[in-house]
């Protein structure tokens, strides 16, 4: 489509002559002066600025720098030569990993597999539970007691990964740290859940039990504090929401569905769209120090397989940089992928 002057301008039939709108002015001015108005609002909000100099550095260093270490998936593995001077090798560790079919594609198969699978066990019982933790305190009157019950879901967070699977092994019995059974394991074999014999061999011995105490802890660590963006949300609706659903007759689980939900949905489909892009980004600290040998079947993922081969012991850095170069590269269109579906689907995406 061309442009004419009466896209810019405005006739004035008095003098017969076309001249610049007062709106189109005030455009032209602000566009003229934009670098100037963004030097003066940063002059002005200074302190806040240099506050993001940390960030910024942190992102710098440890997320875009290493990039750089990403091309070690197309080169030639080798401990002593930077990556700048490797030989390339093309797609030759992508290929070994997908097509070889020897034990090391078998591996990475495996460990993918079980990536998925902890991460979806993750998305259907971890994700609802901050939400039910979000509407439980929003029910309790009392502000102490909210606060309490707060603090006390909030605590596992702060816990290191060290701190938390140790109370973990302690609870089941690993052979190695502890002798007997645990707590969780007695119990379990007293009602007839387990037999004594599995009880008494370490749950975390036997590969049927890793995803269960994976996920179950998973949840005791990062329920209440993943349920306060959306404890958030609801403490911002309108208390005239709640009187008029009062005032139709409605109960407490009626208010809860009619009139908080439909309020946090656009949160939840934030949260649910960036929870789907991390789907496959399972951390290897907590894996590595639950699985064992007798465990790789169901617990090895890609982080712990990427690290198994990358510490000089296993197959290369090449191998294990191609492992995470996969892992990525899914978690990407994934994120794609949910936030395409969301925005067809309602008017809440990321972008």
């Amino acid at each position: 489509m061309k442009s004419g002057a009466a896209d810019f301008l405005e006739f004035d039939k008095a003098k017969g002559v076309y001249r610049v709108s007062p709106e189109q002015t005030v455009r032209d001015d602000v566009e003229k002066h934009y670098w100037l108005h963004v030097g003066r609002t940063v002059a002005k909000d200074w302190r806040l600025y240099v506050m993001l100099i940390p960030m910024l550095l942190v992102f710098l260093f440890w997320r875009y720098f290493p990039m750089y270490e990403l091309l070690g998936c197309f080169k030639v593995s080798d401990n002593v030569l930077p990556v700048s001077k490797q030989l390339f090798s093309g797609f030759s560790y992508f290929k070994r990993l997908l097509f070889a079919g020897d034990g090391l594609s078998t591996d990475f198969w495996r460990a993918l597999r079980n990536t998925f699978i902890l991460s979806f066990y993750g998305l259907c019982f971890g994700f609802p539970i901050p939400i039910i933790l979000a509407l439980f305190f929003n029910e309790i009157r009392s502000n102490i007691a909210r606060s309490v019950y707060q603090v006390l879901t909030y605590l596992p967070k702060f816990m290191s990964t060290v701190v938390m699977t140790s109370l973990v092994t302690m609870l089941v019995k690993q052979g190695s740290l502890t002798t007997g059974m645990g707590i969780v394991s007695q119990f379990l074999s007293n009602v007839g859940l387990i037999s004594p014999e599995v009880a008494n061999a370490g749950l975390l011995n036997n590969p049927s039990f890793f995803r269960s105490i994976y996920q179950i802890s998973g949840i005791w660590e990062g329920a209440g504090y993943d349920s306060i963006v959306f404890f958030a949300a609801i403490i911002a609706i309108s208390p005239t929401s709640y009187e008029a659903a009062q005032i139709d007759g409605a109960n407490k689980m009626a208010q809860m569905r009619y009139v908080v939900l439909p309020s946090i949905l656009s949160t939840i489909v934030i949260m649910l769209i960036t929870r789907i892009g991390t789907l496959l980004n399972i951390g290897y600290e907590k894996v590595l120090l639950l699985y064992n040998p007798n465990t790789y079947v169901t617990a090895d993922v890609v982080s712990t397989f990427a690290n198994r081969n990358g510490m000089g012991t296993g197959a290369g850095t090449g191998i294990a940089a191609a492992a995470e170069m996969m892992n990525n590269v899914i978690g990407m269109l994934l994120v794609i992928g949910a936030n395409t579906i969301a925005r067809k689907a309602s008017d809440t995406s990321l972008y």
